[in-house]
């Protein structure tokens, strides 16, 4: 059977930064092919031109699909489907999809679209990413221009007008397998952690809480993850069960779209190596608990186990940690290479005494 092409969906009230986020990713995608999917609520497709300027060889105007008439969820069949369907169907099929949500929009039933049957055996959910304004869920109001997002639903006779935004923003909180923090740069480290910590307790258990700064996130963070949400719907449930599907136009009002490289400041990565292991199981609990007890985000990599001809890789998204033989060394060295990544200020020492005995 062919490998399902993993798709991350990106969600998040207006102006919390998701279009900050994906052009970071795009202008720094390592030579991953990402296609886009944008779903615009109105005639003018601001994010998509935005996108469509970024230049990047990643970021063609052939990768970027744009959903004109309305919310992902009320448009599954007649648009999104096929909108899938024509991306999956190219002879250069991209190695990742990427959809970004209209800022109101729940991210549930786009989720429970992806097992109907013309692409369920085609593509799987890599995860959700639920971006948040910090600043504004700290004060309390969830969105930075609240009279805003309430004018774009005033728009729109379909769309609910009386959900509260707590409840929409519970709602994207129970769909997520990540939740981006963004401007952490306007709050305090005192503030950011306590709300890092707030939003945790009210995810589902395993769910990363990572803080970002203008939407400057690694892509082996953001992407990567292996969750198959579609499959974990009973898990990520509607808590409110609202009966329309909101939207808004377009994301990035308020925002600064600038590309700010010292955010990559706020995240490193390094290399540990080690000697060969004895048993694979037991070093796969041994790098969870190291995982938990650091706060690493992703480690990945490969090592030698004694005895065995293939090489073990490993592959890890928070604590979940999976494990496999892949390939065998052959002539090559029986090294022992993974990578760690993480927010900066990792205790690189203890890590790698952790991971080397």
């Amino acid at each position: 059977m062919p490998v399902k092409i993993p798709a991350t969906v990106v969600t998040g009230f207006l102006g919390a930064g998701k279009t900050t986020l994906i052009r970071h990713m795009l202008a720094n995608a390592n030579g991953k092919r990402i296609a886009l999917i944008i779903n615009e609520f109105g005639d003018l497709g601001v994010d998509g031109d935005i996108l469509k300027g970024c230049g990047d060889e990643t970021c063609t105007e052939d990768d970027i699909m744009e959903l004109s008439n309305g919310c992902i969820c009320c448009t599954v069949a007649d648009d999104f489907i096929p909108t899938m369907e024509k991306l999956l169907d190219r002879e250069n099929a991209p190695d990742h999809i990427v959809i970004e949500t209209s800022g109101l929009a729940l991210p549930q039933p786009l989720i429970r679209a992806f097992n109907w049957p013309e692409i369920s055996t085609r593509v799987t959910v890599d995860g959700v990413v639920t971006v948040v304004d910090g600043k504004a869920v700290n004060d309390g109001v969830f969105a930075h221009n609240v009279a805003a997002v309430d004018a774009q639903r005033k728009l729109d006779d379909n769309l609910d007008h009386e959900t509260p935004l707590s409840e929409l923003f519970e709602d994207q909180i129970a769909c997520a397998d990540m939740i981006v923090v963004n401007k952490a740069d306007l709050l305090g480290d005192a503030e950011t952690d306590a709300l890092v910590t707030k939003l945790a307790s009210k995810a589902r258990s395993g769910v990363q809480v990572v803080r970002a700064s203008h939407g400057a996130l690694p892509v082996d963070v953001l992407l990567g993850q292996g969750v198959g949400a579609e499959d974990d719907l009973a898990n990520r449930h509607e808590v409110h069960h609202h009966h329309h599907h909101d939207s808004d136009h377009d994301d990035h009002h308020g925002e600064d779209d600038h590309h700010h490289d010292h955010d990559h400041d706020a995240f490193e990565s390094f290399i540990v190596e080690r000697d060969e292991i004895a048993d694979a199981k037991t070093y796969a609990a041994q790098i969870s608990d190291v995982i938990k007890a650091h706060g690493i985000l992703r480690l990945k990599g490969f090592v030698a186990v004694t005895g065995k001809p293939m090489r073990l890789t490993v592959q890890a998204v928070g604590p979940r940690v999976d494990h496999y033989f892949d390939q065998p060394f052959g002539d090559a060295p029986r090294a022992s290479r993974l990578v760690v990544i993480g927010h900066a200020g990792l205790d690189r020492k203890a890590i790698e005494t952790a991971l080397s005995t």
